[in-house]
């Protein structure tokens, strides 16, 4: 009998997340500035929230609202996770709208072709962007994220957890954890 251990650690805490946010939402909007075209949509679950917290800095910064959507992948998804997940809310044609995908961690990449697949079954964006708080590489497809919070190289073996709430909170926190025997 093997004796396993847990080992979780704290990689970014709530003050820097909020930094991360607020950079990620200038890095945004600094190719076009504000514009009545930008459509940004979370990834239901993890990507919501930070969806959420980005458009909100959005609007604080230039004064113009996003487009905000929330995006259930789980019809696309090649694998036999099943989750219940509240449907999609899109608002409108994304047809030559600018799409930021946006999602709280990039592993395989095959999470982030399934909301390839769905966004264009809802439209011909003039441009779709990727946006992530935390890159943790080991991709199995080719997909690089456009703007990214935090690039943390991880092993398969290990985990990353975001806790993450609509508004900003002192239990906001990225923490990797590894099973260790």
């Amino acid at each position: 009998m093997t004796a396993s251990t847990v080992k979780r650690r704290v990689l970014v805490g709530a003050a820097e997340i909020d930094r991360i946010i607020a950079r990620l939402a200038h890095q945004i909007l600094e190719p076009e500035g504000p514009q009545a075209r930008l459509c940004i949509i979370g990834i239901r679950r993890g990507g919501e929230s930070l969806a959420q917290r980005i458009a909100a800095h959005i609007e604080q910064t230039s004064g113009k609202k996003p487009q905000l959507g929330f995006l259930n992948i789980n019809l696309y998804r090649d694998d036999d996770v099943s989750h219940e997940l509240p449907e999609s809310q899109i608002p409108g044609d994304l047809g030559g709208k600018t799409v930021v995908i946006v999602d709280d961690v990039l592993y395989t990449g095959r999470t982030v072709r399934s909301a390839l697949d769905a966004v264009t079954d809802l439209g011909r964006p003039a441009a779709v962007r990727l946006c992530v708080l935390v890159d943790r590489g080991l991709r199995e497809l080719p997909v690089q994220p456009d703007y990214v919070g935090r690039f943390v190289p991880t092993s398969r073996k290990e985990r990353v957890n975001v806790s993450l709430g609509r508004e900003p909170s002192e239990s906001d926190e990225v923490t990797i954890v590894a099973d260790e025997t």
